[in-house]
């Protein structure tokens, strides 16, 4: 009996070592070590790939925001602020989701077909208001010049890029609006279009966020 005790003692004892030292190593140890690599070698990306701007941060640049102004009296839905370039369509999972604003409670696709007939007409509607909105007296969009990612949302619904075709639509409307010249602003573009990821992979693309903020510093320094 007693010897029956003592080896149940021993096995238990072994059983709560290896639970300590399990614990210890990949509960402590070993996201310690993860962390301090992160930390020392991808800061940036450890942190959110967080955007700065006077010393604090305005968002992340792998996360689209919204550009509107401010709610008006009996509107549903907020007008867009024109002084700014504007990212893709906010309506990732459609008009009767939760995520219409580039909300973070979800993300996903619409999930309809291309000659679904609701999208079809939320694609008109974005590109007759993308040709109205991008049109200045001196410069007229024609629908030909409008891009997919002008009025589609992305997969997820939160893409912070846009193309390099979709920001050189707004360049006049935007030059415009801030009081600069279509050279300035277009040159912030050239500025801040990435290329392929190493050359063959996704699509050149524009960070909306990084754009802003450099417009921004520019309008505000000219």
């Amino acid at each position: 009996m007693n010897h029956s005790v003592s080896h149940t003692a021993r096995l238990l004892w072994a059983g709560l070592r290896a639970l300590l030292v399990l614990t210890l190593v990949t509960g402590v140890v070993y996201p310690l070590a993860v962390t301090g690599v992160a930390q020392g070698l991808f800061a940036g990306k450890a942190n959110g790939s967080e955007i700065r701007a006077d010393g604090r941060v305005v968002g992340s640049s792998l996360i689209g925001q919204a550009y509107n102004l401010p709610l008006k009296k009996g509107q549903e839905t907020p007008a867009p602020d024109l002084k700014w370039f504007q990212g893709r369509p906010q309506n990732g999972l459609g008009s009767n989701s939760l995520n219409t604003r580039y909300h973070l409670i979800l993300s996903g696709a619409t999930n309809r077909s291309g000659d679904n007939l609701e999208l079809v007409q939320w694609v008109k509607e974005a590109k007759a208001a993308v040709v109205k909105d991008n049109s200045t007296a001196g410069y007229r969009v024609k629908p030909s010049q409008v891009p997919a990612d002008a009025v589609t949302s992305s997969g997820s619904g939160l893409d912070p890029d846009i193309s390099p075709q979709y920001a050189d639509l707004q360049v006049h409307r935007v030059a415009e609006r801030n009081g600069l010249s279509p050279g300035q602003v277009r040159k912030l573009v050239e500025a801040h279009t990435e290329g392929r990821t190493l050359g063959f992979m996704s699509e050149p693309r524009v960070n909306v966020l990084e754009l802003n903020v450099a417009l921004r510093d520019l309008a505000g320094t000219r």
